[in-house]
């Protein structure tokens, strides 16, 4: 019988593997994001003191993650020199890693394991945030959403990895 694979089990060898670089939590819904070091990914809820945790339980939304790399391209589109990750309002920012071919795949990060949902795709906060275009210069950047299957810590510095297909 044939072991089923993931298309991308054949790159997590390779350049299959990210590292975390920044992680936000916004206490409240329209708040800045705080950054800090590491933090508790809840099963089914959320990370710890950000307030998707008090959301509905099992949605898809509970993280979301960008890239280093869409970053850098938001703020070339934007004519910006760089972006504070708190400004796009992601919870984690990774970097080496596509996250758009993550999309409903399993990856770990630190000790929890997260399940890609869907794409994040900004929101008219942008336009206000990063000013006129702010949406475009996002549109095909903006990460993915994410839901916790197991609890654990997560930090920076932490290696983002694609998990086998089962």
């Amino acid at each position: 019988m044939l072991e089923r694979r993931s298309p991308l089990d054949r790159y997590i060898d390779q350049v299959g593997l990210g590292t975390v670089e920044w992680i936000g939590l916004r206490p409240r819904r329209r708040e800045p994001l705080q950054s800090v070091s590491q933090v508790r990914a809840v099963s089914d809820r959320g990370l710890e003191g950000d307030h998707r945790m008090t959301k509905t339980p099992g949605s898809g939304r509970q993280v979301t993650l960008i890239s280093k790399e869409f970053v850098d391209q938001i703020a070339g589109h934007m004519g910006l020199p760089d972006i504070e990750p708190a400004r796009l309002r992601r919870n984690i920012v990774v970097s080496g890693i596509n996250l758009n071919a993550l999309r409903r795949q399993r990856f770990r990060i630190g000790e929890a394991l997260f399940e890609a949902t869907q794409l994040c795709h900004p929101c008219s906060r942008m336009e206000q945030e990063l000013g006129p275009g702010g949406v475009v210069a996002m549109l095909g950047y903006g990460g993915l959403c994410a839901r916790i299957i197991e609890s654990g810590v997560i930090a920076v510095g932490d290696r983002l990895v694609p998990e086998p297909a089962s």
